[in-house]
């Protein structure tokens, strides 16, 4: 891939080597950054730094209304002013740069100016978003300016780009982005100045491709994408020493290459250039969008940043935190100075099979960053989402809630409520929960008058979570109960992709999710050591044709009346899975209870009794079921329902196969629960070790049974324990 360079360093270069070569030199106009245009906005009350191209050595100077400053160009041709502060002005100021040649821009305001970035839900025009017809007929405030940065992924930092500056009018205003729109235009009307939009966003891209190296350096967590970043940059250490080895290696290789071109030897192939040395391609890479569509605004004046961006991230849960410190942090550094940076909380959205918490968890992150980036707020938008749009078109209340953030905090109204109420602390008594809110100016409320939805509660012994009623006590308080919950100690609200929740401020801005208290583990609410008895257990990243337990206590169980199974799984964000099924028990032999080998004898295709379950896992049905199916064999088997089991289909992997030779093959360790129509857990082809199938709940993309998902690998931790309820005489 080529460099990008930027044509004054072109230019500049050609002019050194004519020098050189004692020919003419070329002489190159005065220009300004691309920022800088007819009909722009310039931050007020702000020094302005302006800044552009010359001739290496030439004096350039500046006129700003009634402020003038002079620079001479460098080696490199760039020069820089500072000028004095403005006051906000809706008549043009007088803008003019002198050198071997003038410019002078028209229609100069000074006013508000904020930088809006992220990804589609940004970029999403006025003309597209809800009520545009009549939006766009009215958008007659020609003191709102806006100007968009064309999409552009660069390898390295790029100086110019190809923009103006347009006046908002019913011709222009359908192609501004919506939210900005409708922030500039909440702004425009309650302070009177104009408002700039710089429009730097790109539909689809991911946070890192935004983020400058600086950012990245600044987080500890991201040190690896730091060091990436480095290794690719030229001129850094890192950089220098891995291209000079592979010099010398690829040297070494001709040297060698040229002797066995003489001597008719066979040559090695030659050193592949190292891949950690490759510019970064495409628009997703770490610092590409920095590169090519926010570093050559750097410097200019700006009150302060949106940011609507998240969907690409979705599923990383806390260490989108960290990359939005990065982000925010590096930009900070880039202006020099800690401008304010208002964000937007992604909305509900149907994700498809991907787990239901997941979204939950990344909202968490979002929510988190307002307390861990100084002069930071979010904006929550669960009342105003689409579900099966990811891009809610209600445009126009994101805007007006993102200039609350900005009228409260930084134009001096602070009686204004920016947030929604916000989960503050937990307290329990009497087998209730109570949850104590702040930001409830003007008390609680259900915004649409139907009792609070999207509240759960978990305890000892529950089963999991379990929907609670809620009920609203004096201004910021909530109530919360279950009969299936008598000891709660946890709370978690709108933890679903799907939550379009109900509670809201007097003002009607709304809750976003949270969750608070200490969740009991899955174990504390089974009463296993009382009941049960350890038969074996197995680490499921050891397994083999013949898996070894590593706990084997067949050999002392005597009778016993109930057996037990609980499947352990990690994945790689941490979150974990778990299951614990007992059922009546189907064999007398606690050598046939385990995974079903060749050698272990153990064949069972049959229905089981007693079947009661207990799950964390989101949307598998626990409790108890009078229907249940399993599945142990060592032997391939195929999907025919030829033993008949009822709702088993003829044409899939499920609870109605059939077996198949050889007797020792694929391998089938599986309980179904007939009722609820789901695998409770399934462990196949362990053979296979790392390529095994496991898992509980139905599988969302393939054969409900898991069968041929070979995913053992992707669990971070895998365990299962088989346990037996001794009979015991009297």
């Amino acid at each position: 891939m080529r460099s990008v360079r930027s044509i004054p360093t072109v230019v500049f270069a050609l002019a050194a080597l004519l020098a050189v070569a004692g020919l003419p030199r070329v002489s190159a106009d005065v220009r300004l950054a691309s920022v800088f245009g007819n009909h722009m906005v310039l931050q007020r009350d702000q020094p302005v730094k302006v800044w552009g191209w010359a001739d290496a050595g030439e004096r350039v100077q500046v006129t700003l209304g009634a402020g003038k400053a002079s620079a001479e160009a460098g080696a490199d041709g760039r020069w820089s002013v500072e000028l004095p502060a403005l006051q906000a002005s809706a008549t043009p100021v007088v803008f003019q740069v002198e050198g071997r040649n003038r410019i002078e821009l028209s229609d100069v305001l000074v006013g508000e100016v904020w930088l809006c970035s992220g990804q589609s839900n940004m970029e999403w025009t006025v003309a597209i978003s809800a009520n545009a017809a009549a939006e766009i007929a009215a958008a007659d405030y020609p003191a709102i300016r806006h100007i968009k940065v064309p999409l552009v992924a660069a390898p390295v930092p790029r100086d110019t780009f190809d923009g103006q500056w347009q006046v908002c009018s019913p011709q222009t205003a359908g192609g501004f982005t919506a939210c900005g729109y409708y922030m500039a235009r909440k702004l425009h009307q309650e302070l009177n100045v104009p408002i700039g939009l710089v429009n730097s966003s790109w539909g689809g891209t991911r946070i890192e491709p935004w983020t400058p190296p600086i950012g990245f350096q600044q987080v500890p967590a991201l040190a690896e994408i730091a060091q990436s970043v480095t290794g690719r940059t030229p001129g850094t250490p890192q950089y220098q020493s891995r291209l000079q080895a592979h010099l010398e290696a690829t040297e070494s290789w001709l040297k060698v290459a040229r002797e066995g071109l003489q001597s008719g030897q066979q040559v090695v192939p030659s050193p592949a250039f190292p891949a950690e040395l490759a510019p970064f391609e495409g628009n997703a890479a770490p610092t590409v969008l920095y590169n090519g569509m926010i570093h050559m605004l750097a410097g200019f004046g700006i009150r302060g940043a949106i940011w609507y961006q998240g969907e690409s991230n979705h599923t990383e849960g806390m260490l989108y935190l960290e990359k939005m410190k990065a982000l925010v942090g590096g930009w900070r550094a880039l202006w020099g100075r800690e401008f304010p940076f208002y964000y937007v909380q992604i909305a509900p959205f149907n994700y498809g099979s991907q787990d239901p918490t997941v979204l939950a968890q990344f909202w968490e992150a979002q929510a988190a960053a307002q307390q861990a980036i100084p002069h930071s707020g979010m904006v929550v938008i669960n009342d105003i989402a689409t579900l099966n749009d990811i891009h809610p078109p209600n445009k126009q209340d994101v805007g007006q809630r993102l200039a609350l953030w900005a009228l409260k905090n930084d134009y001096g109204q602070e009686e204004l409520v920016a947030a929604g109420p916000e989960a503050e602390r937990l307290e329990s008594a009497d087998g209730v929960l109570k949850v104590h809110f702040r930001n409830a100016a003007g008390g609680l409320k259900s915004r649409d008058g139907k009792p609070l939805s999207h509240f759960e509660i978990i305890g000892p012994g529950s089963g999991g979570f379990q929907p609670a009623e809620a009920v609203i006590e004096g201004l910021s308080t909530v109530v919360l109960r279950s009969a299936k919950v008598p000891q709660p100690t946890a709370v978690r609200f709108a933890w679903h992709l799907l939550a379009e929740p109900n509670l809201s401020g007097g003002t009607g801005l709304p809750t976003g999710a949270f969750r608070l208290g200490e969740v009991p583990s899955f174990l504390s609410g089974l009463s296993i050591s009382n009941e049960y008895r350890l038969v074996y257990d197995y680490d499921l990243a050891k397994l083999g044709a013949a898996p070894v337990p590593t706990a084997d206590h067949s050999a002392d169980i005597a009778a016993f009346d109930r057996v037990a199974y609980l499947l352990e799984l990690t994945e790689g964000s941490g979150r974990m899975q778990n299951v614990f099924v007992s059922l009546d028990a189907f064999t007398k032999q606690p050598q046939q209870l385990g995974i079903p080998t060749f050698a272990s004898a153990a064949f069972f295709q049959q229905p089981v009794s007693g079947l009661e379950i207990f799950t964390d896992v989101p949307g598998l049905q626990a409790g108890k079921s009078a229907r249940g199916q399993m599945e142990f064999w060592p032997h391939n088997y195929a999907t025919d329902n030829t033993a008949n089991v009822p709702g088993a289909a003829g044409n899939v992997y499920d609870a109605g196969d059939s077996t198949a030779p050889p007797e020792d093959g694929y391998g089938s360790m599986q309980i179904h629960n007939l009722e609820s129509g789901q695998t409770v857990f399934a462990l196949n082809h362990w053979r296979a070790g790392d390529r095994a199938d496991i898992g509980i709940g139905n599988n969302p993309n393939g054969p409900p049974d898991w069968t041929f998902s070979g995913n053992a690998g992707s669990w971070n931790s895998k365990r299962l324990r088989v346990y037996v309820r001794e009979v015991v005489k009297k």
